[in-house]
């Protein structure tokens, strides 16, 4: 048996499949949000990268990124454990959600703001410490 040097957990795959096939994006994500697929009114794949506000500061390249029925969500897909990853999760939630506004705009137009994570590895060493959500698809 020949092993694949490439699967769907490949962040780059990832991306194109499913930028690709959007309506298999949409089902996958209804399945992860727990919604059904036909309650989707709005479904926009915006996947910008978000750039730093200054030369020099980070740059965040979101997996898939996506406005679903006017909450935000964004899709990461991590193989390996880089020890950063609580971190890293949070720092690109807090970008999309603070940039979801215009100048001028009130903060109570602020969205909803998901991050699904589909992980290879075990992040959360003792459950009960943790809310988390498992879905099977």
């Amino acid at each position: 048996m020949t092993k694949l040097k490439y699967t769907l957990t490949n962040d780059i795959l990832f991306r194109l499949l499913f930028t690709k096939y959007p309506d298999l994006l949409k089902r996958l994500t209804a399945a992860l949000l727990g919604i059904a697929y036909e309650s989707i009114e709005q479904f926009l794949i915006t996947n910008q990268d978000i750039p730093p506000e200054e030369m020099g500061k980070k740059f965040c390249r979101l997996d898939i990124n996506m406005i679903v029925d006017g909450k935000h969500v964004n899709l990461e897909v991590q193989v390996e454990s880089e020890g950063n990853y609580p971190d890293r999760n949070l720092y690109y939630w807090a970008r999309e959600f603070s940039t979801a506004l215009n100048e001028g705009q009130d903060y109570a137009l602020l969205p909803r703001t998901i991050v699904i994570s589909i992980l290879g590895f075990n992040q959360f060493p003792d459950p009960k410490r943790y809310h988390r959500e498992f879905g099977c698809l």
